[in-house]
């Protein structure tokens, strides 16, 4: 593997310095402020003060490598970020500090590489600047999205305006006092070829005909921003809010899918070591039949397990970032779909082990296990299910050797 630039080293220490300074010194005085919320999906005001000293220390959008050079922001590469991204995953709400969180990143790669000058300059730049935050609405509740040409939701030009109507549902983070704007997938050519009936609009959260409906919780979690049902009645949208043009919201969406998910698998690795460092203080706290749970040869295997599966795991992900910058997230399409079967998968198997090692404190809100395995078992769904993944993979596996195989013969 490449050795990191000067850059990307000078970052990691940067960034290992702010967790150590704001990050985990502050975990349970965020959560606290959290708790005393009255809305459940408000920000504790203790991220404005994590936001500045991010800002101040120069630790701000770090995860977009080709933005405009005079964006707010330090670009870098995908395998310089890979590391951080990591570690802002040990902390929930770390990276939403550093204004690198999902679904924000996503959309604000779309919107700069596909939104109007005027566009952009409405939702991009206070995304930008972290003074909003945004959602992305492709999901719907009655068919397969993993299939998006299922996709349903309407888009309808009418003179100088695009017309919605449809619903949505796991729109996360929509639900956020700070969202003002939603990017929505909807189909306005059902006629037309399977991968150019569908487009991307952007859509100001306040627009007239928006409306919420269920809110689904996850594994029984109210998860901040909510993944709620978005009703779209009637929406009018300018002409100039459609992203790229008429027909490309299926090659966008794979445009914003690639990033997000090598940053999800980023941040699991994160997620994994910190469940085994929580699993390994624990195995020091308790015993069993006389002797320390990390006397025990089982747990000590459940160790050095999670240490060799996460080690094999990120440099998994290494690879795939070094791919993605140097020949480009198309080409990589294959090693991107790989690691995102792989590292949730990976996580889940170690967090299971340190809920395990746990006993019943680890199915508990006392520890942050339980939260931990329910976001980590979504992402075998969210930006494409494994089953899709290993589709892709196999498809390409065995066009290798018989370039003209085909799903269905005739």
């Amino acid at each position: 593997m490449p050795e990191f630039t000067a850059k990307g080293l000078e970052m990691q220490e940067a960034v290992k310095s702010y967790m150590d300074d704001f990050i985990y010194p502050n975990e349970e005085e965020y959560y606290a402020e959290y708790e005393a919320l009255d809305n459940v999906h408000g920000t504790p005001p203790m991220m404005e003060k994590l936001k500045a000293a991010a800002k101040e220390r120069g630790l701000w959008n770090l995860f977009i490598p080709h933005l405009d050079p005079q964006a707010p922001g330090t670009k870098m590469s995908n395998y310089d970020y890979a590391p951080i991204s990591e570690m802002l995953g040990k902390v929930n709400f770390a990276s939403e500090a550093l204004n690198c969180a999902a679904p924000d990143t996503g959309n604000m790669e779309i919107l700069n590489l596909y939104a109007s000058d005027a566009v952009k300059q409405r939702w991009l730049s206070p995304l930008l600047e972290g003074e909003i935050r945004s959602a992305f609405s492709m999901t719907e509740p009655d068919v397969a999205s993993s299939d998006a040409s299922n996709i349903q939701l309407r888009i309808d030009k009418d003179g100088n305006d695009y017309v919605l109507n449809g619903r949505k549902w796991f729109s996360s983070n929509a639900l956020r006092p700070e969202c003002e704007v939603l990017i929505v997938m909807g189909k306005n050519d059902p006629d037309g070829p399977a991968h150019r009936q569908q487009s991307m609009i952007v859509v100001p959260k306040a627009t007239k005909g928006i409306s919420f409906g269920r809110d689904p919780h996850v594994f029984g979690f109210h998860d901040r921003g909510g993944h709620p049902e978005v009703i779209y009645e009637n929406v009018r949208v300018p002409e100039d809010h459609i992203l790229g043009g008429e027909g490309e919201g299926f090659a966008i969406s794979q445009a914003r899918l690639g990033p997000g998910r090598i940053h999800h698998c980023m941040r699991s690795i994160g997620v994994a070591e910190r469940a085994l460092e929580i699993m390994v203080k624990r195995s020091l706290e308790r015993s069993t039949f006389g002797r320390l749970l990390a006397q025990h040869g089982l747990v000590q295997d459940h160790i050095a397990e999670a240490r060799i599966e996460i080690d094999q795991a990120r440099q998994y992900v290494y690879h795939v970032a070094h791919l993605m910058d140097t020949v480009g997230n198309k080409a990589a399409a294959q090693e991107i779909s790989g690691i995102k079967v792989a590292i949730p998968n990976m996580t889940l198997k170690i967090i299971d082990r340190a809920i395990q090692v746990h006993g019943a404190a680890g199915v508990t809100q006392f520890t942050p296990l339980a939260h931990m395995y329910a976001h980590q078992r979504t992402l075998r769904i969210a930006d494409g299910p494994d089953e899709v993944h290993k589709m892709t993979i196999a498809r390409r596996e065995i066009r290798r050797h018989d370039p003209s195989f085909r799903m269905n013969p005739s």
